[in-house]
C-alpha cells in the first residue's frame, strides 16, 4: 500500500515549515507569491491531500452542511433539489450530510443531534411537497433552512415555490394563445401547491375578464386516474373546454389518455398545460408536454447559497416557476 502524503512531506519537498505549507492550505495572506506558487506545485506533484480530522480540529470547521429530508430523496424531485444545493456546495468546497427520515418525528430529531455531533455549520431540511413543518427544538442550535416547507411563524428562513405565481402564469399563457373556455384539474386541494395554483388560475380569469364561476374547475388528486377521468367529464360538458391546465404533470399523462381515447388531438383540438416538468413524463408524451417547472435546482441552490451568506434574516423566499414551452398548446 502507498505510504499517505503528509504535510511534513510537502514541506520537506518545498523547502518550507509545515507551517507555511499550513498558511497556503487555509488561503493565509502572508506567504509570497513564488513559495505560494512552489508549495501548490509540490502539491500537485505528490497528490497530498489534507487530513480532514485534523484540518477540522485546528480551525473547528467541519466544512460540512446537515441536509435532512422527509421522503424527498426516494421522490422523482430528488435529483435537482439536491443537485442543486451540492453543486452549491461544492462550487464552495463544502460538503452534504444527506439523512432521509421518511416523516418519522423521531428520526427527525435524532438527524438533527446527529448533525449537532458531527458538528455541521448549518442544516437544510426539506420535505417532498409544500407544507408547514414542526421541527426538533434543537434545530434552533445552528444555521438554518427549510427547502420547499415552513414553520407557521416564519422563525426560520424557508424557500418555496411561487405557486401562485406559477398558477397565474399557466393559465394567462393560454388565454394569450386565445383560449377562453379554460378547464383546471387541480390536486388533492389540501395541499398549500393546489391552493396557490388554485388561486393563480381564479385570479388570471378574473383579470381577463373570463371568470365563469368554476364551470371548468375539477377538483382531483395528483394522479394519471384523476386526469383520465376529469378529462372524460370535462370534454362531454355541452360546451367543452379549449384548454386544460393540469395540477400536476401526473394528471396530464391521464388527460393525454382519455383525449387520445375520445379521438381528440393535442394541441389541434384542444391544448394542454401541466405542472412540475417532470422531465420523465412531460418531455416524453407525444406531443411534449408544455408546462410550469417547479425550480427544484434553483431552490437547492438557493438554500446554500443562504447558509453561506451568514445571514440571520428570517427570508420566506417565494421563486417563481417557469414556462416550459414544448408543443401542447397552440393558439386559436
Amino acid at each position: 500500500m502507498r505510504k499517505r502524503v503528509t504535510i511534513r512531506d510537502v514541506a520537506d519537498r518545498a523547502e518550507v515549515g509545515v507551517g507555511t505549507v499550513s498558511r497556503v492550505l487555509n488561503g493565509h495572506p502572508k506567504v509570497s507569491d513564488n513559495t505560494r506558487q512552489r508549495i501548490k506545485s509540490v502539491i500537485a506533484d505528490l497528490d497530498y491531500h489534507p487530513h480532514f480530522a485534523a484540518r477540522h480540529m485546528r480551525t473547528a470547521n467541519s466544512q460540512t452542511f446537515g441536509f435532512i429530508t422527509d421522503q424527498i430523496a426516494t421522490t422523482p424531485y430528488a435529483v435537482k433539489l439536491i443537485q442543486g444545493a451540492q453543486d452549491a456546495a461544492f462550487q464552495n468546497d463544502m460538503l452534504l450530510l444527506i439523512i432521509n427520515t421518511e416523516g418519522n418525528p423521531a428520526l427527525e430529531a435524532d438527524a438533527v443531534k446527529l448533525m449537532l455531533e458531527r458538528h455541521v455549520e448549518g442544516i437544510i431540511f426539506a420535505t417532498m411537497y409544500p407544507r408547514i413543518v414542526t421541527l426538533p427544538p434543537a434545530i434552533h442550535q445552528l444555521p438554518a433552512v427549510l427547502l420547499d416547507c415552513m414553520v407557521a411563524d416564519g422563525a426560520l428562513p424557508s424557500v418555496v415555490p411561487d405557486e401562485y405565481g406559477g398558477g397565474y402564469l399557466a393559465t394567462r399563457t393560454l388565454i394569450e394563445n386565445g383560449h377562453e373556455r379554460i378547464a383546471f384539474i387541480n390536486l388533492h386541494q389540501e395541499s398549500l401547491a393546489a391552493k396557490g395554483r388554485l388561486r393563480g388560475y381564479r385570479a388570471a380569469l378574473r383579470d381577463h375578464g373570463l371568470s365563469n364561476g368554476d364551470r371548468y374547475l375539477r377538483q382531483g388528486t395528483d394522479w394519471a386516474d384523476s386526469g383520465y377521468q376529469q378529462a372524460y367529464d370535462l370534454m362531454r360538458l355541452a360546451t367543452p373546454p379549449t384548454a386544460i391546465f393540469c395540477g400536476t404533470d401526473r394528471i396530464a399523462m391521464g388527460v393525454y389518455d382519455a383525449l387520445k381515447e375520445m379521438n381528440r388531438r393535442i394541441p389541434d383540438d384542444i391544448s394542454v398545460i401541466g405542472f412540475d416538468n417532470q422531465e420523465i413524463i412531460a418531455a416524453y408524451l407525444r406531443p411534449p408536454l408544455s408546462t410550469m417547472e417547479v425550480p427544484f435546482y434553483m431552490m437547492g441552490r438557493f438554500a446554500i447559497e443562504y447558509l453561506l451568506s451568514g445571514s440571520d434574516e428570517k427570508i420566506q423566499k417565494q421563486m417563481a416557476c417557469p414556462f416550459i414551452e414544448r408543443e401542447s398548446v397552440r393558439t386559436i
